[in-house]
């Protein structure tokens, strides 16, 4: 939609908001995108036998010819038009008893996505001014370390592109990955429950540089209750552990052992019993409350729990979740990138998420240069889904806002340079601008929105003829209110000079 439908809409829309009928009398009929016109008459001839049986006769008859009128216009029309019809009929007289009926029939500037009849006070235009909204669109990610949605904001409208998990555990005290109290240890002793496991006592453990069965000290135990707890069976052997706890699984490409999280752990994997063979997950179950569970610490940083091989230093946890955050932000990276780069309405991205977890993912998602200066917000947000979108824009309106009034600055500031630099390259006033564009000398017209409406169009009008830009300034920038006390309302940008 450019600036001289936009205007043209507003001024329709200020038309049809300034009629209000006595009674439930104005008649809207608002005909979709790709929908059958023919049905509409249909449907409203049936509502004009409805009509009839208004009681009040004023009503009836303005109802009835509103209707009337209606159905006359879209006899008249072959198919609907490519953006779909809106219809307004009513009496607009201000005198009780006489009737001045009147019908708009508006082929609106963008595609037109509700169905609607309504007889009311008022005639309905939400729809059509909702299509005032900017024609330019704006990314939206919020992001944590667990999840990332991204997302577009056309107009009100806000859609789900894309969401993304990481594979991240929730956040954890450090050595937080924990096993069932039942769970049993090998010591030096025989076996025990890990409930009953002392600090000191020396567990079976491997050597994984030399691949040897070794003891090692446990150096710390503490309790945890946990939620997103699993049972990992193998053939004879069951493991209960949380979520985040890291098993060793065999990568049978690379014949080596590699520390996987439990919860990204799917039937089939194999996992290194404590005679140093392979055995086959064959099931995983999710355990659906909290858990008291135990976890230890040892100086190799492994142990066996039910002759299986597991994982417990806190620091190579936290090295692990580090390497999954990096390339969780990495991976919904190029997902904007795949969803964003070539979109050329984009006027700007929004981004939320928790702190510090949106700015890290800023400096280190390897985000391209492209989208990174595009980014206009970042904003402190506790959501990361479709609700957490929403949060965003809303805590965005002042950004949203402020690019109009940039992009509106620039072109303004663009006009008073070329006037300070190159006088004869510009014109201001109604007379000598109305000579440039005769002329066909006008490369850009600016045209100040508290211009009376009649010389906007007049002026739109010439400017469109003669295939020149036509950009609408507002008077609510300092630029805006300076280019109106100066011109009067009127100015342009010439492609030559004129004498």
């Amino acid at each position: 939609m450019n600036d001289k439908q936009k205007a043209q809409l507003e001024e329709q829309i200020e038309e049809l908001e300034s009629v209000r009928g006595r009674h439930t009398e104005l008649v809207t009929v608002l005909i979709p995108v790709d929908f059958n016109i023919h049905s509409v008459t249909k449907q409203l001839e049936a509502e004009r036998s409805t009509a009839d049986n208004i009681k009040s006769k004023q009503t009836r008859s303005a109802v009835t010819d509103a209707i009337d009128l209606i159905v006359r216009t879209l006899k008249a029309t072959k198919k609907t038009p490519v953006n779909g019809l809106a219809l307004y009929a009513g009496n607009i007289s201000e005198k009780e008893g006489v009737q001045d009926m009147k019908l708009w029939a508006i082929e609106p500037p963008k595609p037109l996505r509700i169905r609607m009849y309504r007889c009311d006070q008022t005639f309905v235009t939400q729809p059509l001014k909702d299509m005032l909204q900017t024609d330019e669109i704006f990314g939206l990610v919020v992001i944590d370390r667990q999840e990332a949605t991204i997302g577009l904001l056309e107009g009100k409208q806000i859609k789900v592109l894309r969401h993304l998990t990481s594979g991240v555990p929730s956040k954890v005290r450090a050595g937080g990955q924990c096993l069932s109290p039942d769970t049993l240890i090998e010591t030096k002793e025989g076996k025990k429950k890990i409930k009953d496991l002392k600090i000191g006592e020396k567990i079976k453990a491997l050597d994984i540089k030399n691949n040897k069965i070794i003891f090692t000290k446990c150096i710390n135990k503490w309790n945890n209750l946990k939620e997103n707890c699993l049972e990992i069976f193998t053939k004879d052997k069951k493991l209960i552990c949380s979520g985040d706890h890291i098993i060793f699984i065999h990568n049978i490409q690379d014949n080596n052992l590699i520390e996987v999280f439990a919860e990204n752990i799917s039937p089939k994997a194999m996992v290194m019993n404590s005679n140093l063979k392979n055995e086959i997950i064959s099931k995983i179950n999710k355990i659906n409350w909290k858990l008291e569970l135990i976890d230890i610490e040892t100086e190799c940083k492994n142990f066996f729990a039910n002759n299986l091989l597991v994982h417990n230093s806190s620091q190579r946890f936290a090295r692990v979740t580090e390497g999954l955050a990096k390339e969780f932000f990495r991976r919904t990276s190029e997902a904007m990138k795949e969803l964003f780069f070539d979109l050329p309405r984009l006027k700007g991205i929004l981004v939320g998420g928790p702190i510090p977890t949106k700015d890290e993912f800023l400096e280190d998602g390897l985000l391209v240069t492209k989208l990174k200066e595009k980014v206009i917000a970042v904003k402190d947000i506790g959501y990361v889904d479709e609700h957490g979108l929403k949060l965003l824009v809303e805590a965005s309106q002042e950004d949203i806002a402020e690019q109009e009034i940039i992009k509106e600055k620039k072109i303004v500031e663009e006009f008073f340079m070329t006037l300070g630099k190159y006088p004869e390259k510009t014109a201001y006033g109604e007379e000598r601008t109305k000579t440039a564009l005769e002329r066909g000398a006008v490369y850009k017209l600016l045209i100040s929105n508290k211009l009376a409406k009649s010389k906007i169009a007049e002026f739109e009008k010439m400017a469109i003829d003669m295939g020149t830009e036509v950009i609408m300034v507002s008077d609510e920038t300092p630029e805006g209110e300076q280019f109106l006390n100066m011109t009067k309302g009127l100015g342009a940008i010439l492609r030559f000079q004129i004498e």
